[in-house]
């Protein structure tokens, strides 16, 4: 039996919850797939997945396995690259979590990584928030903000660039803003993904202004607020990645340009491994690349001072 493909479809599995989703990424049938997972419950003497009709569940056992069978996938993988056909190229799947404005960003330029490695595999994880890189089987993340996982290996990449923008529908009858303190008297759109959210950080000749800012309407995913400040709900803070077009068609407006919002780091991190694979290592210079290249990001001299906090503003 080989174990090291039985591992791999097992992770598969884990990632789907299906069969059927497998079987069709590898052009085999459900019934191989079934095959080979009941083999490698045989070869370890536990039974790893729960079978339904309508889905399969891993057992604790399953669930401790993941770890593992990384792990060994990855040592596997980095053999064969040494001293077979990978030596040279990137082989195997990275799972990438980012930042959702961030990951729709990097998902319409993917294909110039994977034309350029046809054996690489990538999973896009988009969510507004960090993940458990080794509980959740994640090779690398995008953060925002400083890293301070002392367990985590952190490379800076770039930084965040995001514009205080209001709809000429909100601003319609009011007076913009002139000032940080003025914005107490507005609607602010809050995201809402750490604590002190509701404190927004602005960069000015005398150094850092903060406010306490209000508002009715909060959310935790950097796109809805998006969509909320662009339908005229209020003022928020919002990624060049999503506003600028906006900006540029006069649907969203720019306030305070002389108090620019606060840029943050952007790091990829991933967990301490010796050796690192060639696939995550292309994946990381791609990521260098793609953020390099745009000039609303590439500013690597933006840090958040570490005692003093500030708003996240997703990239």
């Amino acid at each position: 039996m080989d174990v090291i493909a039985a591992l791999r479809t097992f992770l598969r599995v884990a990632d789907t919850g299906s069969f059927s989703a497998v079987a069709a990424e590898l052009g085999v049938t459900q019934p191989a797939i079934s095959r080979q997972l009941s083999g490698l419950e045989e070869q370890l003497g536990a039974r790893l997945v729960h079978r339904s009709t309508h889905a399969v569940t891993l057992t604790e056992e399953g669930r401790d396995l993941i770890p593992s069978a990384q792990q060994l996938i990855d040592s596997a993988e980095a053999l064969q690259q040494s001293v077979g056909r990978g030596r040279s190229k990137p082989v195997g799947r990275v799972r990438l979590s980012l930042p959702v404005p961030l990951g729709l960003y990097l998902s319409s330029r993917i294909c110039q990584l994977l034309d350029r490695c046809e054996h690489l595999s990538i999973d896009l994880v988009l969510r507004d928030g960090v993940s458990d890189l080794v509980e959740e089987g994640i090779d690398l993340e995008v953060r925002l903000g400083p890293v301070a996982d002392s367990a985590l290996i952190s490379r800076r990449i770039g930084s965040t660039t995001a514009f205080l923008v209001a709809a000429p529908r909100y601003l319609q009858g009011r007076t913009p803003p002139a000032h940080p303190r003025d914005l107490q008297e507005h609607e602010c759109i809050v995201y809402h993904r750490w604590g002190q959210d509701d404190v927004w950080w602005f960069s000015s000749a005398e150094g850092y202004v903060s406010v306490s800012v209000r508002g009715r309407l909060r959310a935790n995913n950097a796109t809805a607020v998006y969509r909320a400040v662009l339908n005229g709900r209020g003022i928020a803070l919002v990624s060049h990645i999503l506003a600028l077009e906006d900006i540029q068609k006069g649907r969203l407006q720019v306030l305070m340009p002389e108090f620019p919002p606060r840029s943050f780091p952007l790091s990829v991190v991933y967990p301490s491994r010796r050796n690192l694979p060639l696939r995550t290592r292309a994946v990381i210079e791609f990521l260098t690349e793609v953020v390099g290249a745009d000039p609303a990001m590439s500013n690597l001299g933006a840090i958040q001072d570490p005692e003093v906090p500030g708003q996240q503003v997703s990239p």
